[in-house]
């Protein structure tokens, strides 16, 4: 390990040379057995002839807490020859114990150090690089140091509130090592509404960390190529608020390539499996290809496992920003990040459980969508359903000669069959494509798009009164196909129906030719109206003058819906919107056109799997891990069921070839033994059976699996034949079924769901009930707890319930109460603020409207009566308050319509240090008068 990090390894004596040169990873010599005022360390670490560090080694599974305390021992009692003569500095600052299989190290020069877990010993030209970095700044010797104490204010002009508080947020963290697992490095999470700038707030961060903390180098983690191209765009056109300079002019920003990592690279810009490529030397075809599609669940036999490299060592990176990290980070693609030694944030708009497991919890920064509306960084949305009758029951194809495509090569020919053919509404357009199905959604979608859609700006014949086609933008609209025979379909009619050509409406999918142009072109040019894809828009990618969404396939994952549905959110320039769709004013609103029920079916906290289920992993796939012997025993399952399908698809024909191709096994019998062979049953005879032996349980297992699978694993030309036949098997057409249009229309919010969502609060306050009670008493007048104390356990509740599967806010629970009927309707409709959720909670500990609780009213609203005849009781009593007195007071009650309770700490910020702070409060009114009013006011107010 020490010799690949570049030391060179030597014994003490009369051949000792501490003037050896290395190579590029730097000059330095680690000494064996080398005597200190405590004992013999084993190793002594020397950069450029300076005593810097020692090392502790153990045998493999030693204690290395106790390593630990020897390794500090050494550091900090030198020989006084050793402080006069050898040493860079004392106590040493770099600290290591290992055992050959884990490797720990701590550095002094950090605040409030502590031990982290590495994957290898770090390079002598790092420790060099961070010697050198302590001897010019004393004060802030290390990386962390400069994050606490080398941080200058942050500039907030070129940043929006929310972005603010994420900078903030994350410099903190990683100053303080805030969400450490175990003895790895900090870990911080970002949750940042669609389109409020994730990228740009991670920019600004980068930027600052590179300046003025030092850092080495930013790994900037994207899931996608062509996120990789947005986000290296940002980082180039980044102007730098404290030189007015592009941030490009200033560090040199890299999309990692076939090309490696170059020296003088500061930010590089990658995919998690091109980095694992550029780490092992691996290659995984397929995985970069021109449209920018990656898949992170690319097959590697074996699994993912990283090895030492000298040109990109562990501590290559300072801080790792992870891009969408709610799906790019787990599974077998998780040894990857976790072989650097850097710092890791996550930014996403839709994490789920695994992200906030992964991130220890340490969510540093929340702004939701709700949030972005309100704030105008997202625009709202409505939806628009369209319900046809072959969609929402399926239909039949009639006995004759129909249409069979193959999904692979899209040729088609004609089959005849003898008896009719029932699908249900699930194979519609994946087994199925009904011509008049999407004929009717799409005719519908057009006929309404500028009666009920978009009403605003159909423009009209005044002598007719007839639409004028030619001189309306039919609105960006996306559409999301099930699969990309699907989308081609989709295409046709979409053309067709709206008497348009190929500049009209494209298909923009993986398997499109030329689709990052076709994006380029949606993007920003206005004859492109229409585009249809399967999932390569559907995150991440940024359309920003979308304004329609038209759902033609189900989704059934919370986070995957909110992140297409997030393509629609995105704001732009009045000058950047008229571009694309002239003559219709700014973008409000987006509309999502329901045409599947995919607004209304029950979604799944889905996080990233790390074993495939039936609906994940292709045909192909599995084949190729059974050739690989990498097939777990969840994926025979999966198998055995797929083939089981094919086999009652089959003909006679092809099942007699199929025997002749397994060496005369029928394809049933060897779906049987694969079922057998992960039947619980059957594992429990195999494995009493090897324990009786004395041979591995586990080992009998997994023979019994390999045998089952055998026939397939040892026949590549079965294989690709069962592929093939799977690949011609899947498309029917169904020319003749009429379908009929059920319903189309505008979607109110309806009081059933309003009912649910307050079954369930209830429910979640009667589960947490003890712990609420005592955060509301917290708020009370007179209460012990602090108020800034009592807002962070509120603020913790607000968002624990803004994860899913609630994905509550405070304005969506109002919202719920108002529609049953127990909140009092406010027509400001202006933004809920955590005093809201407070008097949510208080609502129902108090019973609600079972045990007589008044109706809700908005707690600003409470404050301001209860302020109103406070100053009216003064009055009567002779008080009165002159000009200068009622600017505090008034202030003090909008702080306490805010916050609950007034916090006197408030009094030295703004808009109160506007007028001296405390002391100019004091000034105005005496101390004692002062102190009295305070008690009073967070009496009456906050009762």
């Amino acid at each position: 390990m020490l010799r690949a990090a570049g030391w060179d390894v030597q014994n003490g004596g009369a051949n000792l040379n501490l003037h050896v040169q290395g190579d590029r990873r730097g000059n330095g010599v680690a000494v064996r057995e080398v005597t200190t005022a405590k004992g013999r360390a084993d190793y002594a670490l020397y950069v450029d002839r300076k005593l810097v560090g020692v090392i502790e080694a153990k045998r493999e599974g030693a204690d290395l807490s106790a390593a630990e305390a020897q390794a500090d021992g050494y550091a900090d009692h030198l020989t006084d020859a050793q402080q006069r003569l050898n040493a860079w500095r004392t106590p040493l600052p770099f600290r290591y114990v290992s055992d050959g299989g884990e490797t720990r190290f701590r550095s002094v020069l950090d605040p409030d150090s502590r031990t982290r877990r590495i994957f290898s010993f770090h390079q002598p030209r790092t420790l060099a690089r961070w010697v050198r970095q302590a001897e010019e700044d004393e004060q802030a010797p290390g990386y962390r140091a400069r994050l606490r104490w080398r941080m200058p204010e942050l500039d907030e002009r070129p940043l929006r509130p929310a972005q603010i508080a994420a900078v903030r947020g994350v410099e903190n963290s990683v100053a303080l090592g805030k969400g450490q697992q175990g003895m790895g490095q900090s870990r911080s999470l970002v949750q940042m509404a669609t389109g409020a700038g994730k990228t740009f707030t991670a920019v600004t961060f980068s930027y600052r960390m590179l300046k003025h903390a030092r850092a080495e180098r930013v790994l900037f983690l994207v899931d996608r190529n062509n996120l990789g191209v947005q986000a290296f765009a940002e980082f180039e056109n980044f102007k730098t608020p404290d030189t007015d300079r592009k941030f490009a002019d200033l560090y040199n920003v890299q999309r990692l390539g076939a090309e490696g990592m170059f020296a003088s690279s500061k930010v590089v810009i990658s995919t998690v499996q091109r980095l694992y490529m550029e780490l092992t030397g691996a290659s995984l075809p397929g995985t970069e290809r021109e449209d920018g599609e990656i898949g992170y669940d690319v097959d590697v036999p074996g699994g993912i496992e990283v090895g030492y490299n000298a040109d990109i060592p562990p501590e290559a990176f300072d801080l790792i920003v992870v891009d969408e990290c709610h799906r790019s980070i787990y599974g077998k693609w998780r040894s990857v990040l976790e072989y650097f030694d850097a710092p890791i944030v996550g930014l996403t708009a839709t994490p789920v459980a695994q992200t906030f497991g992964y991130f220890n919890g340490n969510l540093v920064s929340h702004y939701s969508y709700q949030e972005a509306v309100a704030d105008r960084v997202n625009v709202d949305f409505s939806v628009y359903e369209i319900e046809t009758r072959i969609t929402a029951e399926g239909g039949v194809i009639a006995h004759g000669t129909i249409p069979v495509r193959d999904r692979r090569t899209r040729r088609q020919r004609y089959e005849d069959i003898d008896e009719d053919i029932e699908y249900g509404a699930g194979q519609v357009g994946v087994g199925v494509i009904s011509k008049d199905q999407l004929r009717t959604v799409v005719q519908t979608f057009r006929d309404r798009l500028f009666t009920e859609i978009f009403p605003e700006r159909a423009k009209r014949d005044p002598a007719t009164g007839a639409l004028l086609w030619d001189e309306m933008y039919v609105p960006k609209t996306l559409v999301f196909a099930k699969n990309d025979n699907h989308a081609e379909e989709i295409v046709e009619v979409i053309r067709d129906v709206f008497g348009k050509g190929n500049g009209f409406c494209a298909k923009i999918t993986s398997a499109a030719r030329n689709a990052a142009e076709r994006l380029a072109a949606f993007r920003n040019l206005p004859e492109l109206r229409i585009a249809v894809t399967v999932d390569m828009i559907a995150t991440g990618t940024d359309v920003k003058p979308l304004e329609c969404l038209l759902f033609l396939r189900d989704v059934k994952s919370w986070a995957y819906f909110e992140q297409m549905k997030g393509r629609g959110a995105r704001t732009l320039s009045l000058t950047d919107f008229e571009k694309v769709t002239p003559g219709v004013g700014p973008k409000t609103r987006f509309v999502i056109v329901d045409a599947v029920g995919v607004t209304k079916k029950p979604k799944v906290d889905a996080a990233p799997l790390e074993r495939h289920t039936d609906k994940q992993i292709s045909l192909e796939k599995l084949l190729r891990k059974t050739a690989a012997n990498t097939i777990e025993e969840e994926e025979v399952s999966t198998l055995a069921a797929r083939l089981a399908k094919l086999d009652i698809q089959m003909t006679d024909e092809e099942r007699t070839e199929i025997q002749r191709l397994s060496g005369g096994l029928e394809l049933t019998k060897i779906v049987h033994e694969m079922v057998d062979a992960v039947s619980a049953d059957r594992q429990l005879e195999v494995r009493e059976a090897a324990e009786r032996a004395g041979r591995d349980p586990k080992r009998a297992v997994r023979d019994l699996i390999e045998r089952a699978v055998q026939p397939l694993a040892a026949q590549p030309p079965l294989r690709a034949r069962l592929l093939e036949m799977r690949r011609a098997k899947d498309i029917l057409y169904d020319e003749n079924g009429a379908d009929e249009l059920l319903r189309a229309g505008a979607v109110i919010d309806d009081e059933d769901a309003a009912a649910r969502t307050v079954r369930d609060w209830r429910r979640y306050i009667a589960d947490n009930r003890d712990e609420i009670a005592a955060m509301s008493i917290a708020f009370s007048a007179g209460s012990d707890v602090p108020p800034s104390v009592a807002m962070n356990r509120l603020n913790d509740v607000a968002r624990s319930i803004a994860r899913p599967p609630r994905a509550w806010t405070t304005d969506s629970l109002w919202k719920a109460y108002e529609k049953v009927g127990e909140a009092v309707i406010d027509g400001a409709r202006r933004k809920r603020t955590a005093s809201d959720l407070l008097a949510l909670l208080r609502y129902e500990l108090a019973g609600g409207a079972e045990r007589g609780a008044p109706a809700l009213r908005p707690y600003e609203e409470l404050v301001r009566e209860r302020y109103q005849a406070w100053i009216a009781r003064q009055e009567q009593m002779g008080t009165h308050f002159t000009e200068r007195q009622r600017w505090w007071l008034d202030r003090i009650a909008e702080a306490t319509a805010q916050r609950v309770r007034f916090d006197t700490a408030d009094l030295d910020y703004a808009p109160f240090t506007s007028r001296n702070g405390t002391d100019g409060f004091i000034a105005e009114f005496g101390g004692t008068r002062a102190e009295h009013i305070i008690t009073e006011l967070d009496r009456e107010l906050s009762a």
